[in-house]
């Protein structure tokens, strides 16, 4: 028999090149080299049929003629094991049953219908757009047709589908891989040849695996039974948690699907699995900043504001900061959605917006446990930001987020909701804006020269007599250890500002002032070019963030 490779060379369909690249991706991961063509985009799905097809000396089913399509009810093989293995009979020529599939592969249950019928089997082959129309065709049969039952069991059919070994085993290995490599998130990307899987490592996205088209319904059917999801639904986007233990470890996944145009797309979002301390003095900041906001952290009431976009560290500074001031004398309560991590001694509650127990309603609630310590995940609405408010005005200190660029810029973020200045300034203990950016790789990071126009730009004489240590400027090379991105690993860039006398004054005459650094303050983009002198960041990662 010819292989696959030889026919699609000789006809043209692909190059040397793409083969060479399947064989690659095969020897690592396994798979058929024609799916792995096609999840490459190198085939398209009709191209891979027809190269099959003569590979195998079978017809096309595009030449069969649609109105030879028949409802075949086949007594000893049931419906129901038809579709699972997405083959159907469209005709039957005397003794002969005609039957379409994708592919040649799966000889024992076309072994198995000849043994349990005692037909002579012809089969042809189809690409999954004719497949589906086939399938939609028995979905709309009448009851008098005998396939009533097909699709009876689609619940059942998707939990076996999901409970075989080798896409558990598929999965499994996703979520091993995500954990060993310090993953934030899983992406599962649904696209027309099957799925790709992606992991965001230290902020970005990296390709780790492509899922066969043959297995996307079935690692879908996975990922929604372990998520606690409705297995049948694809037509709603829906929300679940996963709890795994990998390596010893507890990881709690929140998971979200959306229905595409090629099916379903997941998002997991790994919760505990990273290498913070969420311990104060070790989050990376700056001793100026770290005094300051411990400063802030003993203010008997008040808002403390953590500011900056989706991603930025926000909850880890919390969180830290809750375990900077925990302790038996001091009740700490907080609202989050999600609780992304467990902490020992604080009461934590879990926002439900699907029965109306939103962030306001549960601040309400908990104003009657007697708290201290009040830590609100997020302030969303003027609603929630007027009970934050009046909880600091009335002896709590409350800890909370917010999504603006600066941390200055939280100000006007709390007008435009329709806040009163004097009660901000009632209010506010300090302000935070953060940033988290790629450190260096230690083991392949290079020395660079400073420019004088760069020395000039980013204020470095000034900042420079801010480093105990000599300069240690550095950029990105790349190596084994770090995937050749020349980054491993996280830290903190980030401005403090307290909300003292200074820039009430300024606020009092300009509601839109943003100097801060003409009031002896730091920056973002000062903070994170003193990690840059250190030898932590590249300035190019300081420029993409500040």
């Amino acid at each position: 028999m010819n292989k696959l490779e030889n026919i699609l060379l000789k006809d043209g369909y692909c190059s040397k090149d793409d083969i060479e690249q399947a064989y690659a991706i095969q020897k690592e991961y396994g798979g058929s080299l024609g799916n792995i063509l096609l999840n490459l985009g190198s085939i398209s799905d009709e191209i891979y049929v027809k190269s099959l097809a003569k590979q195998y000396a079978l017809e096309l089913f595009s030449s069969f003629s649609i109105e030879k399509l028949e409802k075949i009810a086949v007594p000893e093989v049931s419906a129901e094991y038809f579709n699972e293995n997405s083959i159907y009979p469209v005709q039957m020529q005397g003794n002969t049953l005609i039957l379409v599939a994708h592919t040649p592969y799966n000889a024992s249950v076309i072994a198995t219908i000849k043994n349990l019928t005692s037909k002579n089997i012809e089969l042809y082959l189809a690409t999954e757009e004719e497949l589906r129309e086939v399938k939609s065709m028995y979905e709309t049969m009448e009851e008098d047709d005998g396939f009533d039952d097909i699709f009876e069991d689609e619940v059942d059919k998707l939990k076996e589908l999901a409970s075989e070994a080798p896409v558990i085993k598929l999965v499994n290995n996703v979520f091993t891989k995500a954990v060993q490599k310090y993953a934030s998130d899983i992406h599962f990307e649904s696209y027309k040849n099957g799925m790709k899987v992606r992991l965001r490592i230290d902020g970005a996205l990296q390709t780790i695996d492509t899922i066969p088209l043959k297995l996307r319904q079935a690692v879908t059917a996975r990922l929604k039974l372990i998520s606690k999801m409705n297995i049948s639904e694809n037509r709603l986007p829906q929300d679940g948690r996963i709890g795994i233990k990998i390596a010893g470890q507890e990881i709690d996944i929140r998971s979200s699907s959306v229905p595409t145009a090629f099916g379903e797309s997941f998002v997991l979002r790994l919760l505990g699995n990273d290498s913070v301390d969420l311990t104060l003095d070790k989050m990376g900041f700056h001793q100026a900043n770290l005094a300051m906001l411990k400063k802030m952290l003993k203010s008997p009431n008040g808002i403390i504001l953590t500011t900056g976009p989706t991603g930025s560290g926000k909850t880890s500074t919390l969180y830290a900061a809750l375990n900077y001031i925990n302790n038996e004398e001091t009740k700490i309560i907080t609202v989050e959605d999600p609780v992304e991590y467990q902490l020992d001694g604080i009461s934590q509650i879990q926002v439900k917006s699907a029965i109306d127990y939103t962030f306001a309603n549960a601040l309400r609630s908990i104003l009657r446990q007697d708290p201290d310590v009040i830590m609100i995940g997020e302030i969303r609405d003027s609603e929630t930001a007027q009970i934050a408010i009046q909880s600091a005005l009335t002896g709590h200190l409350v800890l909370s987020t917010l999504h603006t660029n600066s941390a200055i810029g939280a100000i006007a973020r709390l007008l435009d909701m329709g806040m009163e200045y004097f009660l901000l300034k009632s209010s506010i203990v300090g302000l935070m804006a953060q940033r988290l950016a790629r450190k260096l790789c230690s083991e392949c990071k290079q020395p660079v020269e400073l420019t004088q126009e760069e020395i000039k730009l980013y204020n470095i004489e000034t900042l420079q007599n801010d480093i105990e240590l000599p300069l240690n400027p550095c950029k990105a090379v790349g190596c084994k250890s770090c995937n050749y991105t020349g980054y491993k690993g996280r830290m903190p860039i980030l401005e403090i500002i307290p909300f003292d006398e200074k820039l009430t004054q300024k606020l009092d005459g300009d509601k839109s002032f943003s100097d801060i650094r003409s009031l002896g303050y730091k920056t973002l983009l000062d903070d994170g070019v003193l990690k840059f002198l250190e030898g932590n960041i590249s300035l190019e990662e300081v420029i993409r963030l500040a």
